[in-house]
């Protein structure tokens, strides 16, 4: 049986302060747009609507960032690109803002700050709904200068840290020859690698944990994950495919399903259920949090936990959302001792 306890869950997070943690990867703002609306337009038929307030969110690799600074990490950092445009120093504001340090962001002025604008408008005192979203972005892989700039900054700043985040949302900045680069300077320095990837996961290599939604895993196997025989033979593919030494395949409501290099399987159910808000950039959340643990030499299983009960509570808030050591410190109170008891930890597949 698993040995995971509250007690040990209290420790993990007691040592996140001396965690660094690099991420490296695809960065962009959420721009919140909100207002009122009772009216149409005599232009055209379009509602009008009347300015409330504009938030600026950090999203993407910019949200596991976020949330990895907000756990008390004694340091996050970011490596990216962003344009050379007004929605950069949007960016740069909000990085500053919630701790996360950005000397590592690379300027290219052929390339737009990617940005989402989600437009909400509510009337008559209903609930708030989105209208519209505009995206700006670039899916065209990085080159000449800006490559450069960036392999500069990772052969600046990798080696000082103990975890490094790759975070590919598909958006160009993790090229073949970044990620070769980040990785293989990460095994000459000792520094542990995490990947969260939306592509085809057999460009990472020999990672500590690669960490695909279902829908993401199912993709890069090709079959659905509809049985336990499926889910488990998943698992020993990517292993396989990828030589990494944990692969952690998040499931939404079905929860957590960890798998060893060594053959052992670790399935974690949803803790804390409750109606869920919004599943945005929660699992940013989940990999920031097991970065960090990682980082301060949480075991997987452990670790694994503490990524479900961060994303137990960021599901419950509108937009990409961050948490804090006292909300986890509190959701660990919270949990049910048998449900925390029964996880197992069990040698299920071979490899």
């Amino acid at each position: 049986m698993s040995s995971i306890t509250k007690a040990t869950l209290k420790n993990a997070i007691g040592q996140f302060k001396t965690g660094k943690v690099l991420v490296l990867g695809d960065v962009a703002i959420d721009e919140m747009v909100n207002g009122h609306t009772d009216r149409l337009s005599r232009e055209a038929p379009v509602l009008i609507l009347r300015h409330d307030e504009t938030r600026i969110i950090l999203g993407a690799a910019g949200n596991a960032a976020h949330n990895i600074a907000t756990l008390g990490a004694k340091q996050a950092s970011i490596i990216g690109v962003a344009g050379k445009d007004y929605h950069c120093s949007l960016l740069l504001d909000a990085l500053q803002r919630d701790g996360v340090d950005a000397s590592g962001l690379v300027q290219d002025e052929n390339r737009p700050t990617t940005t989402k604008s989600r437009i909400s408008g509510i009337a008559n005192h209903s609930v708030t709904q989105q209208i519209v979203r505009v995206d700006r972005e670039s899916r065209v892989p990085v080159t000449g200068k800006t490559e450069t700039a960036l392999l500069d900054q990772i052969s600046k700043q990798l080696p000082g840290f103990d975890v490094v985040l790759l975070s590919d949302y598909g958006l160009g900045v993790l090229t073949p020859g970044i990620i070769e680069h980040a990785q293989k300077l990460a095994k000459k320095h000792g520094v542990k690698v995490v990947v969260d990837s939306q592509q085809d996961l057999r460009l990472f290599q020999e990672a500590v944990v690669i960490t695909p939604n279902q829908p993401e895993a199912e993709h890069n196997v090709g079959y659905a994950l509809d049985t336990h025989e499926k889910l488990l033979s998943a698992g020993k593919e990517l292993l396989g495919k990828t030589r990494a030494q944990n692969i952690l395949i998040t499931r939404g409501a079905s929860g957590m399903s960890l798998f060893e290099n060594t053959g052992a399987v670790t399935h974690v159910p949803v803790f804390n259920k409750s109606d869920v808000f919004d599943v945005t950039g929660a699992g940013d959340t989940v990999v920031g949090t097991i970065s960090l643990a990682i980082a301060t030499g949480t075991p997987m299983p452990e670790a694994t936990v503490l990524g479900n009960l961060a994303a137990s509570i960021v599901v419950k808030r509108f937009g990409a959302a961050v948490t804090n050591i006292p909300e986890i410190q509190s959701a660990i109170e919270s949990l049910n001792e048998k449900l925390l008891a029964g996880i197992e930890t069990r040698k299920e597949i071979s490899v």
